[in-house]
């Protein structure tokens, strides 16, 4: 080939590779690309969720893909800006489509996907759903099979090694969702995906119950840093989890005493949690809805 024809494909090649997310290297090794505080129907819905990566001496584990394939690109662009090792592990934190939906991106890598035991029978209950409502976020045409399922599951603990680094996966009961995940990485990180919103306002998809059960036993996890599925990352691991804890005690509260009082759901919404509101963004994408959720786990308990 030319030598000017041959500049021509690879210049054109240039142009098509995606500009890498930002990212920050939180602890050694360990990079983060914060979400946007916008909402799941706003524009740039599909770059909400913190998600990143951490490299081994070995190979890379990313850590949750975002809510589109261009997004998922954009993470691998970043991976392949900081190191020439492979990406041997996707991990998803949990179904979300903010989280999950950038995988197909890194298909071409062959890695191992890995999520709760419950993510397949989540994912397939999705599918439908995101093919629908997110097509555009998609590469080309929406398909159902560019949503990937994990190849590995975790049904209590699982250790992965990227050569002189661990990640220690954990799955959790009913909380956020029915799958949700975290991952330690050695002593120094925890990834807690969405069972820690900071700053807007949590979304319930599992049981409440079960998130507060999760939240007593995470604030107690001894790291150094805290990287949430929302929301800034944080070193104050004590204080960390406080105001999510006191928002769900109070829609827990405030829903049994609505309960007790025999009142609807309509009024529930209306009243229950209110004087969280000033300190939670987007109250008005989730709050509504979680106050529902809660109504209906403890209508009978």
């Amino acid at each position: 080939m030319p030598i000017a024809a041959a500049l021509v494909v690879l210049l054109a090649g240039a142009a098509n590779e995606p500009a890498p997310l930002a990212v920050d290297e939180v602890a050694p090794g360990v990079f983060v690309h914060a979400g946007r505080l916008v909402a799941l129907d706003a524009p740039g819905h599909d770059d909400i969720a913190n998600i990143g990566f951490v490299v081994g001496q070995r190979c890379v584990a990313v850590i949750d893909t975002g809510g589109s394939v261009r997004t998922g690109r954009a993470l691998r662009a970043a991976v392949k800006a900081r190191t020439k090792l492979p990406v041997c592990y996707v991990i998803d934190t949990h179904v979300h489509v903010d989280h999950v939906l950038g995988n197909f991106a890194f298909a071409d890598d062959k890695p191992s996907f890995v999520g709760h035991a419950a993510l397949p029978a989540a994912l397939a209950r999705s599918r439908a759903f995101f093919v629908q409502t997110y097509p555009a976020d998609f590469d080309g045409d929406a398909r159902p099979e560019q949503v990937i399922a994990p190849d590995k599951t975790v049904a209590d603990t699982l250790d992965l090694d990227l050569g002189k680094r661990t990640l220690h996966v954990k799955a959790w009961p009913k909380a956020h969702t029915d799958c949700d995940l975290t991952v330690r990485v050695d002593d120094d990180v925890l990834w807690t995906g969405d069972l820690l919103f900071r700053e807007r306002v949590p979304a319930l998809d599992g049981s409440v119950k079960g998130w507060l059960a999760a939240i007593d036993a995470l604030s107690r996890t001894k790291v150094r840093v805290i990287v949430p599925g929302h929301g800034a990352v944080t070193r104050d691991v004590a204080a960390a989890f406080a105001p999510e804890r006191r928002y769900l005690q109070a829609l827990s509260d405030g829903v049994r005493a609505e309960l007790d009082a025999n009142r609807s759901i309509e009024h529930a919404i209306d009243v229950v949690g209110a004087a969280e509101k000033p300190h939670w963004k987007l109250w008005d994408t989730a709050h509504p809805r979680n106050v529902s959720r809660v109504f209906q786990e403890l209508e009978w308990n």
